[in-house]
């Protein structure tokens, strides 16, 4: 990662703070700094010690857990605007990471040190809820992900996430497809054999295509 010059101007990007006090707004524009972060580059690796609260001005990144063996599990996905629940439960909790994130999209964030949030925590009531406002939304996020490994058949999970796709043509390998379920690539690579021969999807070299969307939307509407 690298610095860019900030100012406060991207609070623009971040409405609930447009009314931010005064001394509150002095304490960013002297601590807050801008970084940017190319596709690839590690954020944050479990058991690091976390040191700013960041807020995304735009790109994206994926929070994942890896397991002894190397499986690995997609937690949740930060973009513009958003702010990243594992760093907030760390600064909160002064804990270090349980989790790791890799940048997916180019990144650029506004990094508040720890201090600092520690201090606009006690002194500012705006920053203090669109704090806490924000990380109820991201565990309930969270709650619905452990809702859907525990209580929902992987083909449901795996219909979804075809459906969660903007467009029909999905441009991603069997492995990365296994590593957001958390599950292996064989298994993956069966299940959507399965799909395609009940006409739902078309798979290609790196890539799978949505036929017929109503297939996919029955099985992710349904549990183990």
């Amino acid at each position: 990662m690298h610095n860019t010059n900030n100012s406060l101007d991207w609070l623009v990007l971040f409405p609930e703070l447009n009314h931010l006090e005064p001394q509150a707004r002095d304490l960013l524009a002297k601590s807050a700094h801008i970084v940017e972060a190319a596709i690839g580059t590690i954020g944050y690796r479990e058991g690091s010690s976390c040191g700013a609260y960041v807020m995304r001005l735009a790109g994206k990144s994926r929070v994942y857990k890896m397991s002894a063996n190397g499986r690995e599990i997609l937690l949740y996905r930060v973009g513009a605007g958003e702010t990243c629940v594992i760093t907030t439960t760390c600064l909160l909790g002064n804990s270090d990471y349980p989790a790791s994130t890799i940048v997916e999209e180019s990144v650029r964030d506004v990094l508040i040190p720890a201090a600092a949030f520690h201090q606009l925590m006690l002194d500012s009531a705006i920053f203090r809820k669109y704090v806490m406002t924000n990380y109820g939304a991201l565990i309930s996020d969270l709650i619905v992900l452990l809702d859907e490994v525990a209580f929902h058949s992987l083909d449901a999970r795996l219909a979804k996430v075809l459906l969660d796709s903007k467009t029909p043509q999905i441009t991603r390998t069997h492995q990365q497809i296994a590593d957001e379920l958390g599950t292996a690539r064989e298994v993956v690579s069966r299940q959507l054999k399965r799909l395609e021969l009940q006409g739902a999807v078309l798979l290609g070299r790196g890539q799978v295509e949505i036929v017929d969307r109503l297939v996919l939307e029955k099985l992710a509407n349904s549990f183990n």
